[in-house]
């Protein structure tokens, strides 16, 4: 805590930073989607994205539910006065942005009050730890939620790496398309694969599961690409045929997305 000019008391709090792994959904425009945007927060977007750009980094897309929950944490910091990342029986931000409809594999939060967004922006831009979040390559959207309050403005930003939401037949079609771009056919009949997918080690004794010679699994947010372990067994030119599925992930990690394949080559 300090003070900044005209008697106003600046507070800031550095953000937490949680991480599962990364996915690349793209968006158009930077608040495509959106509703009445607050003009406070499209301030402090319009402006953490020049310093973005100054930086070499990509700009932020707005992300509606982040700021819905941005707006949920804000009330509460204005409520309680004294600025927090979580407050006594709140969730904290992951969960936060999850129950608002956010799907994401890396989470961060910066929150201040100040009298203006061009001063909290500032303030943020002028703690190491703040700014490492704003200016983080890795984040693409933001959501971000100011409150009017006794004190002054209290600002909440949410930044995420955004993970896209497939179904698990989308999940299965496009692994399945890029095992048959690595010259591997894909077989209908999934069940061994489907099976193999839900436990940690070895594969189901009928069907395909009988006549397989590797099995790969893996759980990630990103599905841009095979794990190279897979790839490098594909290029071999040692099998023909493949079963591909995919489950829910285990041992998920609080509120982030990620998705759980099982590849079988035979």
């Amino acid at each position: 805590m300090g003070t900044f000019g005209r008697g106003w008391v600046i507070c800031l709090a550095l953000g937490s930073s949680m991480v599962l792994a990364q996915g690349t959904p793209p968006r158009s425009s930077q608040f495509e989607g959106s509703q009445a945007i607050q003009a406070e927060a499209r301030q402090i977007v319009a402006l953490a994205n020049q310093a973005r750009a100054d930086a070499g980094a990509g700009p932020l897309r707005w992300d509606a539910a982040l700021a819905a929950a941005a707006r949920q944490h804000c009330i509460r910091m204005a409520a309680e006065g004294p600025i927090s990342h979580q407050y006594r029986g709140e969730p904290e931000v992951s969960a936060r942005a999850a129950l608002a409809g956010a799907h994401f594999s890396l989470i961060e939060e910066n929150v201040a009050m100040g009298p203006d967004p061009a001063t909290i922006h500032e303030l943020w831009m002028h703690s190491p730890g703040h700014r490492s979040n704003l200016l983080n390559t890795a984040v693409d959207r933001v959501g971000v939620s100011v409150v009017a309050g006794r004190r002054g403005l209290y600002a909440v930003a949410d930044y995420e790496r955004a993970v896209p939401v497939l179904t698990q037949a989308q999940v299965d079609a496009k692994v399945a398309g890029m095992v048959q771009n690595g010259g591997v056919a894909v077989e209908r009949d999934a069940s061994a694969a489907r099976e193999a997918c839900t436990t940690d080690r070895g594969v189901p004794g009928s069907g395909s599961g009988a006549r397989t010679r590797f099995v790969m699994r893996w759980q990630d947010a990103e599905l841009a690409r095979l794990p190279h372990e897979l790839t490098d067994e594909m290029a071999s030119g040692k099998f023909r045929k493949a079963e591909v599925a995919s489950c829910p992930p285990q041992g998920q990690q609080g509120s982030f997305t990620a998705y759980r394949v099982a590849v079988l080559l035979f």
